[in-house]
């Protein structure tokens, strides 16, 4: 007799799974760069030490908006075949864990005006977001989820994709939701030595 167990995704799971897929679809130019962050981990373990917390990961976004903001190009939307949509602000869309209904599961978190924002103020709000409890009935981007919202978690798969892929045709609407510039983590947890290649609906992503 075979042993196993069958567990259900939390509903907050259905939305990543849709944007993997299409990401999966879209055009790529994949980059491997390498840098030198030494001097940059002594200066955040110096300030930890006298001043206060900040994060790794605080610094990787604040230096990656400001870098964009000199290059607003590299983060703007397409509209049509023949226009971009460039916006002014530099809004980061990372992922946080949290638990719900008893698992752990990404959570996107939206960094606004990231090029505006200081590295502890930047800290400050990745560290409220993993620490806030949010119910499995709330959405992910850190509001309560709407009649609409919860009827889009039991579409069919075909469906919700659509409602992905026309929101995406909307600049302006997608950008308000998910910012202009996604800035993954996996890369950053555990020990592993290697290269991780993000897929991505964004115009712009880093890993």
């Amino acid at each position: 007799m075979v042993n196993f167990r069958i567990h259900k995704f939390p509903k907050t799971r259905v939305a990543t799974i849709d944007v993997c897929e299409i990401g999966m679809q879209k055009h790529h130019i994949a980059a491997m760069l390498e840098f030198d962050v030494t001097e940059a981990r002594e200066k955040i373990k110096t300030y930890k030490k006298n001043v206060g917390k900040i994060s790794f990961t605080a610094w990787i976004i604040k230096v990656i908006s400001d870098t964009i903001k000199k290059h607003e190009g590299a983060a703007a939307y397409l509209k049509g075949k023949r226009r971009i949509v460039i916006f002014d602000d530099i809004n980061v869309s990372m992922i946080v864990e949290k638990e719900s209904a008893g698992q752990k599961v990404p959570i996107p978190l939206i960094i606004e005006k990231a090029n505006e924002r200081s590295i502890e103020s930047i800290t400050k709000q990745i560290t409220d977001a993993k620490t806030e409890v949010l119910s499995e009935n709330e959405i992910v981007l850190q509001s309560k989820a709407s009649k609409l919202e919860s009827f889009y978690y039991n579409l069919p798969g075909f469906l919700r994709r659509f409602i992905w892929r026309s929101m995406l045709k909307r600049p302006s609407f997608i950008y308000s939701k998910m910012g202009n510039v996604a800035v993954t983590s996996i890369g950053m947890m555990g020990s592993i030595n290697g290269w991780f290649i993000p897929k991505s609906i964004h115009p712009i992503c880093f890993g």
